[in-house]
């Protein structure tokens, strides 16, 4: 395993950070694992090294957090825990949602109690509150840091203006500011190099992108996508533009240089993100020990310059996607 220094937070994490959207309950999505698959699959990763893990109240419903939460029981001290806040967790509670003080607050303490801590690493706000001001989401999140309840803030897909009227008013105010940007990016979907990466390299903010393999697209040739349970049964691969613009190439080519090597797509596309430099620890989500053990492996695959350049070459602007 290799590791990094997150940004500005002094934490040392793995370079791979194990996403666990895929822990909690396939009641709640059909591809999701339930929890003894779960817990073998936290094990297996600190086995390999991981030590950063990313969750979000809404994940299950609360099961991941739950799920990983007693994963990690015994070595929490060891590790560095990630989790959102921001949609809605009951339907029938308006404030189960959304980023005002009351929802920050009793959502924290929620997730706190399904994880078993007593202190969140990274508490991220997992969209943009269009109906909460910015300066009431910042102070609610500036006490939660302050009454020991975070170490430290982190945001998610949004615009970057936005991004960049949370940081000034954070500053502005002498508030916590958000050290770590969770957004949209892998090979197929690269619309964020326009403004919000560079935006983070010039704030010194972490990168920790989701979806580095396009969720699945670029685990697989483009006419197997909907080979496998996830890749038939989630509607949110086919909400991204992956397919549009260069992205059927871009997949070609993705499988081209896969064979050159004789290593997985998978791990091409994951070797892609690692290459980039404003890239801290991509978000690798998975339902399998065998892919968690490929993602590793992408550490040690060497791309060189014109290996990236060929893979990026078919790009073509699409629609931003990914900040609802």
């Amino acid at each position: 395993m290799e590791y990094t220094t997150l940004g500005d937070t002094g934490l040392e994490v793995s370079r791979i950070c194990l996403g666990c959207m895929s822990f909690g309950s396939s009641d709640w999505r059909e591809w999701v694992l339930d929890e003894e698959e779960g817990l073998e699959l936290v094990d297996r990763a600190v086995e390999l090294g991981i030590n950063f893990f990313d969750t979000a109240n809404m994940y299950s419903k609360g099961e991941s957090e739950r799920v990983l939460g007693k994963a990690l029981e015994g070595r929490r001290d060891e590790m560095t825990v990630a989790t959102k806040v921001f949609h809605e967790m009951d339907e029938d509670n308006p404030h189960s949602g959304g980023l005002s003080r009351k929802t920050i607050e009793q959502e924290l303490e929620n997730s706190l109690a399904r994880l078993g801590m007593e202190t969140i690493d990274l508490y991220q706000i997992h969209r943009w509150d269009y109906e909460t001001p910015i300066e009431t989401t910042m102070r609610a999140l500036d006490d939660a840091v302050r009454r020991g309840k975070v170490r430290y803030l982190g945001a998610s897909s949004m615009w970057a203006h936005q991004f960049a009227d949370a940081l000034h008013t954070s500053d502005r105010l002498g508030l916590e500011r958000f050290l770590t940007m969770q957004n949209h990016y892998n090979l197929a979907y690269r619309e964020e190099e326009r403004e919000m990466l560079p935006l983070c390299e010039r704030a010194g903010v972490a990168v920790i992108p989701w979806s580095p393999l396009a969720r699945g697209y670029l685990a697989r040739p483009h006419e197997d996508v909907e080979a496998t349970t996830r890749g038939a049964s989630e509607e949110y691969i086919h909400r991204h533009p992956y397919r549009e613009g260069g992205g059927p190439e871009v997949n070609a080519r993705v499988q081209e240089l896969a064979d050159e090597k004789g290593v997985k797509m998978a791990q091409i596309a994951l070797s892609w993100v690692l290459h980039k430099d404003w890239v801290d620890a991509p978000i690798v989500g998975t339902t399998s020990v065998e892919h968690l053990e490929d993602a590793v492996e992408a550490l040690d695959i060497s791309l060189s310059d014109s290996d990236v350049e060929y893979l990026e070459e078919p790009y073509e602007p699409v629609r931003v996607s990914g900040h609802d």
